[in-house]
């Protein structure tokens, strides 16, 4: 299938996902970064699907997914994640999520470790205090007159200098993403990340999990990759020379260390 479809959650809300690459191979669900959808893994889904069936959703408040005002909690997110694959009659699966969908992922690996074979939690943090400033942002969003602040603080925040020079058409595609986002799901989705606090219950987390950071990300720092990892018991660290969506910006080192990740004890076929 290569259309988006969407799916109930249990409280009305609907999510979007796709499917690409051959049923019957593992299954990797892959979760999006705050003020994107599942299009910012274009780049790197074509080397995924040889050897996954890879499953794509936008998180609510993003994309084609439904956007109910109103604070988000990570619990819901990550029970959005549940809900979609009780929906498509899904056990288990590989799980791969950046910044915001790392959280989920830590929060699934916590709650729901039942649902996950192996963890893949990359750019991510697992408290990223205070509240404040999230209260500053989430006031901000209501006056402005469009997302146009947004998607200049988050390209800034996303890549490097010199990438912004030179991938026009890179930036311009994650440009769209976020001026597409509406305000209030991005709202809600700044106060899941406002109350979340993952630091104590990560030691729950029985999942093969691999981290990765980026050594120059100035949102989720080096440290918090470190503390995720020495918090997981037996948790691989792999720290890339980039910014934060590394996917992006260093996707042939990025698929390496999944792939490498997946393919030592197999994958999940759901």
């Amino acid at each position: 299938m290569t259309e988006t479809s969407r799916i109930g959650a249990g409280d009305g809300c609907a999510i979007a996902y796709r499917w690409d690459g051959e049923v019957g191979r593992p299954v990797l669900l892959l979760s999006n970064s705050i003020a994107t959808d599942h299009r910012m893994w274009d780049g790197i889904i074509d080397d995924l699907i040889r050897t996954h069936h890879v499953l794509r959703y936008d998180m609510r408040g993003h994309g084609r997914s439904g956007a109910p005002v109103g604070a988000y909690s990570l619990d819901r997110l990550g029970r959005d994640v549940l809900e979609l694959l009780d929906g498509l009659q899904i056990d288990r699966v590989d799980f791969c999520g950046l910044s915001l969908g790392g959280m989920v992922g830590q929060w699934l690996g916590v709650h729901a470790p039942e649902r996950v074979d192996r963890l893949i939690l990359s750019n991510t943090s697992p408290y990223l205090g205070p509240a404040a400033q999230w209260d500053a942002l989430i006031a901000g969003l209501a006056s402005l007159p469009d997302m146009a602040a947004m998607a200049d603080m988050f390209i800034g925040n996303w890549f490097p200098p010199a990438f912004i020079a030179s991938r026009q058409d890179d930036i311009d595609t994650f440009r769209s993403m976020i001026l597409s986002t509406p305000a209030h799901g991005l709202a809600g989705c700044f106060a899941a990340v406002r109350d979340m606090d993952l630091r104590r219950t990560n030691a729950l987390i029985t999942a093969p999990a691999l981290v990765v950071g980026g050594t120059h990300d100035t949102v989720t720092l080096p440290e918090h990759s470190e503390q995720i990892a020495d918090a997981i018991p037996g948790a691989e660290l792999v720290l890339l020379p980039g910014v934060h969506l590394l996917n992006v910006e260093a996707p042939t080192e990025f698929v390496d260390a999944i792939n490498g990740h997946l393919s030592r004890a197999g994958g999940s076929r759901g």
